[in-house]
């Protein structure tokens, strides 16, 4: 039989929770999938981005809505320390009520769009936005639904590159699991100014490291799914910031919001969101490939044992899992972020929940729903 996080597909599916569980076990095989993604774009759709990149005078703007906003945070950073390019990631959800603030029409734009369905109401309303307050701004969607609305009006478009990722990486589930790690990692071949050669063996790398973790951990995070944490804290510096965000919102998502989620950088967890622990507290943090912020990932994680506030201190490590050391923090977050997701799952089974749907009343929806598009004068 089937297993997936040790347990039977069955179960998973009796539990509903099938899709959830098969869309956080295929990502090493869809990560893999990437490199035929990218040889069926245009022959020059990577080297016209890279151009861009290479002018100090452009403006390159990651933007998506919750964990695809995320997505966008995680890797801007790392994008801005490689180009002359100014690299920064804004969600959608404040560039399209703050718009003022971020446009200039005379400054060379490209909008990176990071959308699992496309049909979102915010992700078409700031590309329209962008359209026509910057018009000679070029576009990069990055979706996982060539059926969604960004994909389709994108087609069309002669400022537009689509890079519409593998079908299986939509995920049917409530949360986005596989859409999260795929994006990140299409964006980052894309934008990377590595050689695709070089590119496509570490994306191998990434899923023969997450195919390893999924399999000699499963047990272990299954055991550690069923105690009943009240609290779970997330803390991860630079990339893993914003990782750190993504998984706490797994855990609010997958619980139904009915276990606290916190996420923070091991420095700033200190400074008063410490006070938040007690002993159905977890802490997790997500190590660092960066020697100089190891030291202070490992001061912190002393003091939480020292401490023996929190009910229990996990610390995930890539170079324990065997990572190479020239692996950066942005890349390794895939790896990183299926831990997350598995205890996130597990956490939704133990509290009766139905992980691919968590509101079942509707409240919160997977293609957000109720939102008005307020012109923009």
């Amino acid at each position: 039989m089937t297993q997936l996080h040790h347990l039977p597909a069955a179960l998973w599916a009796e539990h509903g929770g099938a899709h959830t569980a098969r869309e956080i076990a295929q990502q090493p095989a869809v990560w893999r999938q990437l490199p035929a993604c990218l040889d069926a774009l245009p022959s020059n759709a990577r080297s016209s981005l890279h151009a861009l990149l290479n002018d100090p005078r452009t403006l390159v703007l990651l933007t998506g809505a919750g964990t695809s906003a995320y997505a966008g945070e995680l890797i801007a950073d790392h994008l801005d320390a490689a180009w002359p390019a100014q690299v920064r990631a804004l969600a959608t959800t404040t560039l399209l009520s703050h718009a003022a603030l971020y446009l200039a029409a005379q400054r060379p734009l490209l909008l990176v769009s990071f959308a699992r369905s496309g049909n979102s109401p915010e992700s078409q309303a700031a590309v329209e936005l962008v359209r026509a307050q910057s018009p000679s701004a070029r576009f990069l969607n990055i979706t996982c639904n060539a059926d969604g609305k960004l994909a389709r009006d994108g087609a069309d478009q002669q400022d537009t590159i689509n890079v519409v990722l593998p079908a299986a990486c939509c995920d049917q589930g409530f949360a986005m699991t596989s859409s999260f790690t795929t994006m990140v990692l299409a964006t980052l071949s894309m934008l990377s100014p590595d050689p695709l050669p070089q590119v496509a063996q570490r994306l191998n790398q990434l899923a023969t490291l997450a195919e390893r973790w999924l399999s000699t951990q499963a047990a272990d995070w299954h055991a550690l799914g069923q105690r009943d944490f009240q609290r779970i804290i997330y803390l991860g510096g630079g990339p893993l910031e914003a990782l750190a965000r993504e998984a706490a919102l797994k855990v609010l998502e997958l619980s139904g919001g009915r276990t606290l989620a916190l996420a923070n950088t091991p420095l700033g967890f200190r400074h008063g969101p410490k006070s938040v622990l007690n002993q159905d507290s977890l802490v997790v943090l997500f190590h660092s490939q960066d020697a100089h912020a190891r030291r202070y990932d490992e001061d912190l994680l002393n003091e939480l044992r020292r401490d023996s506030v929190a009910g229990a201190v996990l610390a995930l490590d890539g170079k324990a899992l065997g990572a190479a050391d020239d692996i950066s923090d942005a890349w390794l977050a895939v790896c990183h972020v299926v831990f997350a997701q598995v205890l996130a799952l597990h956490q939704s089974l133990r509290l009766g929940l139905t992980p691919d749907n968590p509101f079942p009343d509707g409240t919160v929806n997977r293609v957000v729903q109720g939102v008005i598009i307020h012109d923009y004068a």
